[in-house]
């Protein structure tokens, strides 16, 4: 009886915290968000002007939209809400199956780092199936609060501007029976692209049978001294989630994996490895990878000389984002204006989905409305995130950080390194470990030093 009546105090506790986080944060999608006409954007690679109908492309202010080819112009205020909309937004959520081992059936007040690994990994597979260029083809249907706060024009009247410049004379005339058959074959592709879409929201469904789930997280979590109901932070998240990747068995998993800095050191032959799979004969075929890099932006708060090393890495085509946030709250940085982060907030307290049933909704998973914060309140601690689609994109991708790490560089050390190698090579003390454990050796020591920086969260 007395565990009974336990159980029930705990159940009460988690439905006020609920409450209290709800009432707390509900007011994130009514605030208004500001955005300046005169600089760029850039959303994890792309940049966006907010010009009006009537004026010219702004010229380019962003010193990273500027040396870097890599950026990608991409449009107005219509295409970045677009392309932000269709980014996958993961929240708390409540009333979800109990997590065994304790009386919790939200996540509530403890859970939002999780679930900003949870956006950034969303975000690498989007990139992994779906590709960069790819949108959601019902992101503005989505309500937005703050609508009036993108561009003192209307969602309609960009609409058809943007439809208008896709018609009349500069369109060549196509046959009828070309339109016909372009437009099925665009048909068979949007609903492929949906279907991928929804698989992959349904991996991170809050359920035991998941495979990046809250539920297997924590599984995975408990390896670390982390349970239910405790704070984690950035670099804990990204071993977590490495995990989880690495113990997926659903087959579409198979061909992507991820891969943990150690030290703010990136072993290229380490990372190699784990990309190149034997099919036979000597032959081998290479996997994604997502790399995680936790680093520390500086002590007690970050150093504003580190601006630039966020930028250049939000600029990149790279990029999957990077998890972090401010003191007591964990956010999913994707990319910024001026010395503002875009990010994605956790905190929303949002009702359970059952993604295994068929066409569940989706749209509770897509935010409506991005939010800024100053740079200087970003909490030192943090894990920038990367994903290579094969060994060639990752050399590519290598050089293109490794010339962001030094121009943002103004000590004679940058942030974290590439280094040739295994490391192994480097550390001759270091003895073999056991494939199953979570971390190894060397991970647990710099986990224990993490641990003792890593934010609080609420």
């Amino acid at each position: 009886m007395e565990a009974t009546g336990t159980d029930e105090v705990d159940k009460l506790k988690t439905k006020f915290m609920s409450a209290w986080n709800n009432m707390k944060y509900s007011w994130v999608l009514k605030t208004k968000t500001y955005f300046s006409r005169s600089s760029p954007v850039l959303l994890l690679g792309k940049c966006y002007h907010f010009k009006s109908e009537d004026e010219e492309t702004p010229p380019v202010r962003s010193r990273w939209a500027v040396e870097n080819d890599h950026v990608v112009i991409s449009g107005n205020v219509e295409e970045f809400r677009r392309d932000f909309i269709s980014r996958i937004w993961l929240t708390y959520r409540e009333e979800f199956p109990q997590i065994e081992g304790s009386a919790l059936t939200t996540d509530c007040g403890w859970g939002c780092t999780l679930r900003t690994g949870q956006m950034l990994l969303a975000q690498g597979l989007i990139l992994h199936f779906l590709g960069r260029a790819w949108t959601w083809p019902d992101a503005l249907d989505i309500e937005n609060s703050d609508s009036e706060s993108w561009t003192s024009h209307t969602v309609k009247k960009l609409t058809a501007s943007f439809e208008a410049s896709l018609t009349g004379e500069r369109m060549p005339k196509v046959p009828s029976s070309a339109l016909k058959e372009t437009h099925r074959r665009d048909s068979d592709d949007e609903g492929r692209n949906e279907g991928c879409h929804r698989k992959i929201i349904s991996w991170f469904g809050d359920s035991p049978l998941t495979c990046f789930g809250l539920h297997q997280l924590i599984e995975y979590g408990k390896k670390s001294g982390k349970m239910a109901g405790d704070w984690y932070g950035p670099a804990v998240v990204a071993h977590i989630l490495r995990k989880a990747v690495e113990e997926a068995r659903h087959p579409d998993l198979q061909g992507i994996t991820v891969y943990v800095a150690q030290d703010c050191t990136v072993y290229k032959a380490d990372v190699i490895d784990k990309q190149c799979i034997s099919t036979g004969s000597e032959s081998t075929e290479d996997k994604a990878v997502i790399i995680l890099v936790p680093v520390r932006l500086g002590g007690e708060r970050t150093n504003m000389d580190y601006l630039e090393f966020v930028k250049g890495i939000l600029s990149l085509e790279y990029c999957v984002g990077i998890i972090g946030g401010k003191p007591k709250q964990s956010y999913y940085f994707a990319g910024f204006q001026d010395d503002s982060l875009i990010y994605m907030d956790p905190h929303y307290c949002q009702s359970f989905v059952d993604v295994s049933i068929k066409d569940f909704p989706l749209e509770s998973f897509h935010c409506p409305s991005p939010k800024k914060m100053s740079f200087r309140k970003m909490d030192p601690s943090c894990t920038v995130g990367f994903y290579c689609r094969d060994v060639q994109d990752f050399e590519r991708a290598s050089e293109e950080i490794t010339k962001v790490l030094k121009a943002s560089s103004r000590e004679k050390y940058p942030l974290f390194t590439f280094v040739k190698g295994h490391a192994r090579d480097y550390d001759f003390t270091s003895t073999p470990t056991n494939e199953d454990d979570l971390f190894s050796e060397d991970e647990k020591k710099s986990l224990k030093r993490f641990s003792t920086e890593d934010f609080v969260l609420l």
